[in-house]
């Protein structure tokens, strides 16, 4: 007899956890504890939902790895008490700190689904009611009593992605995310498709919480004009251990000296360089174009396919990690939890 999953519902904030006063037109935070008398929708799922809190929501644009470490902790004091846990999370950092989760807990066999909305949960026309339905409808899938979903996703306007592979692209249009380089798990239509075959397979270990993250590293975009005081000031500066590289196309950069010799005192003090393309989709490709050969001499790490917002989350956890300098590299360059091809 297949048992009920129990799914707890955790608000961190944003604008799904929102509703409208229509008197003054101000939002305000939802009370979720009313939640089935909000949505009643939710009493036809075949789950037991219990829903947890942040004391004061925040805005996502505040979240930063302490945050993260909050939720982690939820999670991981509720984790043998339930078979799923829906985040609600607001969307302009959603993709930051689902994929930050997604290397903090290792060995995962839940779902951990990250969602949220564009308008708030009362308004007439809003995404919030269809992403927190299906969200918990996903995170409730079962198969012979184990849950069929054994990773940390994001679900947004009828498709649920890896976590670690998505970014927000859109901050008008419901559909405001996208996983340009790897397909989506399922998607919501008439009927609920899970593509399997995209689906991590589980490790049948015990879950290891990963709690300690090093923030000090820097991103850098590169762009035509970009000069050698700006570029050095922030490589050169001490408390930055690891540097990202948003570089051209199949990872390309500039071939000027001056660009050359900052990315080499850099290596020569131990400092991590990892080169991601700005483009939105692909994958970078030292040594393609005579204007990545430079890179590949220098030994710079290749972020490959990874999204700017994995390979942040991804070296704060290596950094955080104590992994040594012989395979830092070999490490990063290395899929950890799907978030590179």
């Amino acid at each position: 007899m297949n048992k009920k999953p129990n799914i707890l519902l955790v608000y961190t904030g944003g604008t799904i956890g929102m509703i409208k006063d229509y008197k003054t037109g101000a939002l305000r935070a939802f009370d979720f504890d009313k939640l089935l008398k909000r949505i009643p929708e939710l009493s036809h799922l075949n789950c037991d939902i219990s829903t947890i809190s942040f004391e004061e929501p925040m805005d996502s644009s505040n979240m930063n790895p302490d945050s993260w470490v909050r939720i982690l902790e939820i999670i991981e004091d509720n984790y043998t008490a339930f078979d799923g846990f829906v985040v609600l999370h607001g969307s302009d950092t959603m993709s930051y700190t689902a994929s930050a989760l997604s290397f903090m807990l290792e060995n995962l066999s839940k779902p951990v689904i990250f969602t949220g909305s564009q308008l708030p949960i009362g308004d007439l026309r809003t995404d919030a009611k269809e992403n927190l339905i299906t969200s918990i409808e996903i995170a409730s899938l079962m198969e012979n009593n184990q849950p069929v979903i054994k990773e940390v996703c994001l679900y947004f306007e009828y498709k649920l992605y890896r976590a670690n592979r998505t970014t927000k692209i859109n901050a008008e249009h419901f559909q405001a995310f996208a996983s340009l380089n790897y397909p989506a798990l399922a998607e919501s239509g008439v009927h609920l498709k899970v593509h399997k075959e995209y689906l991590l397979k589980p490790t049948n270990k015990e879950l290891v919480v990963r709690k300690d993250l090093d923030a000090r590293i820097a991103v850098i975009k590169l762009f035509p004009g970009i000069n050698e005081h700006s570029f050095e000031c922030i490589i050169d500066n001490d408390y930055i251990k690891a540097v990202i590289i948003e570089t051209y196309g199949a990872g390309n950069a500039p071939t000027e000296e001056w660009f050359y010799k900052v990315l080499q005192k850099a290596v020569d003090a131990g400092k991590f360089i990892v080169n991601v393309t700005q483009c939105s989709g692909g994958s970078v490709n030292m040594g393609q174009y005579e204007t990545s050969v430079h890179l590949q001499e220098l030994g710079i790490i290749s972020g490959k396919d990874i999204t700017t917002e994995a390979a942040i989350a991804k070296l704060m956890y290596l950094l955080g990690a104590g992994i040594n300098k012989k395979t830092f590299k070999t490490v990063f360059e290395t899929s950890l939890r799907g978030e590179m091809s």
